[in-house]
Formats: C-alpha cells, structure tokens, sequence
C-alpha cells in the first residue's frame, strides 16, 4: 500500500486521510493519488452506494474495482464489478437503465465510496426504482415499493 503520509498535498506520493479531516472546503488533492490511496478489500474491491443526486434516494449498492472505478471516470456512466459473473457491470447495458455519474465521493477511511447518479428508470433488477424496498421491522418484514416495470419487460423476456 503506498505512503499515506502525503498530508494530501497535490503532486505527491499519497493522501492521509486524517489529514483530510481538518481540510478546508476547496483544499485540492491530486486524483491518481487519492485512487492510490483507496482501501480495497482482499478481493480488490470497495463497496460503492449509488444514491439520487437530486432526491437523495438511495438507490443500490454495488462493489467497484480498480477498473470499474477508472471506466466510470472515464466514461461519467456507472460500471461497477460484478460479483457473480466476475466481470465490468455497466450499469444499464443490458436494461437500458443507465446511471449518469455526477458526482463521486470517498468515506473518511477510504473504504467506501458514494456515487450521486442520475438514475434513469428503475435501479434494482427487480423493476423497483431501489434494491432497498423491504422495510426490516422487529417483528415483521414488508415489501414497501413496487416495481415500476416487471423484470421480463425491463430485460426484454415479456
């Protein structure tokens, strides 16, 4: 893991990102450095909130590698690593429900990232607008949304 001893200062080898805690709004960081600087998991992956930039909706959540991340910056559309097929998720390739990046943020220890998209359709598989439609109760569990398409249209099976 490179040096986080930087202090995130721009044109140097990494970012502490305590140091950033007492940052001013406006300090600058060098990008490639910050990137340098994430806290992947075993697998190379960081978990990756996609979130409505205007409502604040929450809408998934999905797990990004180095070049998922780096086709997203490139690209300002969603790609993110798909666990089950073990390869580049673009969001909406497939649905037609893509994500327009707008806006992509790091937590204080580096180890999640918060994407602020605008979501065109439905986010989640199932045709609802989130992944998040059951609400947990302590003694019951409910769906609280529902579809706004069904997956067989959504994916061209109906």
């Amino acid at each position: 893991m490179p040096t986080k001893r930087a202090g995130g200062v721009p044109g140097q080898a990494g970012v502490d990102f305590k140091a950033l805690e007492a940052a001013a709004p406006g300090h600058l960081v060098a990008t490639s450095a910050l990137l340098e600087c994430l806290r992947f998991d075993a697998q190379g992956l960081i978990p990756c909130i996609a979130q409505q930039f205007d409502s604040g909706a929450v809408l998934m959540m999905a797990w990004m590698n180095r070049d998922s991340l780096q086709s997203t910056l490139e690209t300002g559309h969603m790609c993110y690593w798909s666990r089950s097929r073990s390869s580049l998720w673009r969001k909406g390739e497939s649905s037609g429900q893509v994500q327009a990046l707008r806006e992509l943020r790091v937590d204080c220890d580096g180890d999640a990232l918060l994407a602020l998209v605008d979501q065109q359709g439905p986010a989640c598989h199932s045709g609802r607008r989130s992944c998040f439609y059951v609400q947990i109760g302590s003694e019951r569990s409910e769906v609280v949304t529902a579809p706004l398409i069904s997956p067989e249209v959504l994916y061209g099976r109906g």
